[in-house]
């Protein structure tokens, strides 16, 4: 069956996140009368994300709390929500999402907020009871029950989610261990001065961090019960967290041809190689002329704004999108808030001292400020995302296409 209902002015957007909402609200704000329809795979509106590994893990909350908005907000805007059915085919030339369940939605527009999911790794016993991950509502609440009958948790990864699980579980007095293959905590967001406190910080809470170290496989008679490392030990557990980053969801896209490298390649307004069809948030590739390479972030700050500039864009009024990143993370009492992508610096220099728990590090490249690590300075942050913008300004796009 295929919905038509002014199927010629319809915008559908599949994925129901915050990009999604942030997407719809922008779109009815600039004066967009026409249908948007929302399909998401979860049963759930779009609700905040970095919560589900801090606090709604720790307290338990409905999931209702975690709502960007609550039902009659999008109703009084027209918004349709199709929840709990995932779109299985796109079909770019006929115009029409095809859903789970077999219907077939018409659109003119068509937007990508499709996100990521948890990156799997080719592990034998991967798919064992006993082994989760943390990116939904769902995985919550399948986690949690399992955690609370739990003494030893395994967690394979040292990144946020990994880490910020880890301080809620010690928080519990439960037995942590982390593995990580890489040499450090963090190391794809933040340089090794912060990477060494927040390992310092875990380890004197009692968390067992293990570096550099390779998961052969995941053992266990019918439910995982330990991690097998390379080295021939063991690390065993009553519940094991799958920890080790995320992928972009864009095999729907690939599939329906548009072009995607780990993400779902747009311009710097939304835009994909197709006349009407975006991508926006975590599973979109942009050009960043500021950074001078293409991204993709997975943050709360991208998926709001990427989706304004598509908006802007839908409503006819495009404007370059080129931000200046930024990030949070919360573990035990302390804050770390990042500004503006590391990755490409020559020069590092830490403002304060780290012994207090308050201090932050500035990044450098060719004299210019490209980022700033701050705990618990929160002055420092705000500072730093204003600086990397003067300081980064210019006009150094990539070539179309260019990772």
């Amino acid at each position: 069956m295929t919905i038509n209902t002014a199927a010629g002015e319809r915008v559908v957007v599949i994925g129901a996140g915050q990009a999604a909402a942030q997407l719809a609200m922008s779109l009815r704000g600039g004066g967009f009368a026409g249908p948007i329809a929302v399909i998401g795979d979860e049963p759930f509106l779009p609700y905040q994300r970095p919560p589900l590994s801090k606090k709604f893990l720790a307290e338990r909350p409905p999931p209702d709390s975690l709502y960007l908005r609550p039902a009659p907000f999008w109703s009084e805007r027209n918004v349709e929500f199709m929840l709990g059915v995932a779109a299985r085919k796109v079909d770019l030339r006929g115009r029409t999402v095809t859903l789970a369940d077999g219907r077939e939605i018409a659109f003119r527009i068509l937007v990508f907020a499709t996100g990521t999911c948890a990156r799997r790794l080719p592990l034998p016993g991967i798919d064992l009871p006993g082994m989760f991950s943390l990116r939904a509502i769902g995985d919550v609440q399948r986690l949690r029950p399992a955690l609370d009958e739990a003494r030893r948790i395994a967690i394979l990864g040292g990144g946020y989610i990994g880490l910020e699980t880890a301080a809620v579980m010690r928080s519990e007095k439960r037995d942590v261990t982390v593995v990580e293959a890489e040499d450090r905590v963090l190391k794809r967001v933040t340089a090794p001065s912060v990477a060494k406190f927040f390992d310092r910080t875990h380890r004197e809470r009692g968390v067992d961090i293990r570096l550099g170290m390779r998961v052969a496989a995941i053992a266990g008679e019918g439910r995982a019960s330990a991690l097998r490392l390379a080295d021939g030990t063991a690390v065993e557990a009553d519940a094991i967290l799958l920890a080790a980053g995320a992928k972009a969801n864009d095999e729907l896209a690939l599939a329906a041809g548009l072009d995607c490298r780990d993400g779902i390649l747009t311009d710097d307004v939304g835009r994909t190689g197709i006349e009407n069809v975006y991508a926006i948030g975590d599973c979109a590739r942009f050009p960043s002329r500021r950074y001078g390479r293409r991204l993709r972030l997975e943050c709360v700050q991208n998926a709001i704004d990427q989706a304004k500039a598509a908006a802007a864009a839908i409503l006819g009024s495009p404007e370059r999108y080129d931000p200046v990143p930024w990030f949070w993370s919360d573990q035990y009492e302390f804050k770390l808030q990042i500004a503006g992508l590391f990755d490409d610096h020559d020069a590092a220099a830490e403002m304060g001292d780290a012994a207090t728990g308050h201090f932050s590090v500035e990044y450098r490249r060719d004299g210019r400020l490209i980022a700033v690590d701050a705990i618990n300075e929160p002055r420092a942050h705000m500072l730093a995302r204003r600086r990397i913008a003067e300081e980064t300004s210019g006009d150094r796009l990539p070539r179309q296409g260019a990772a």
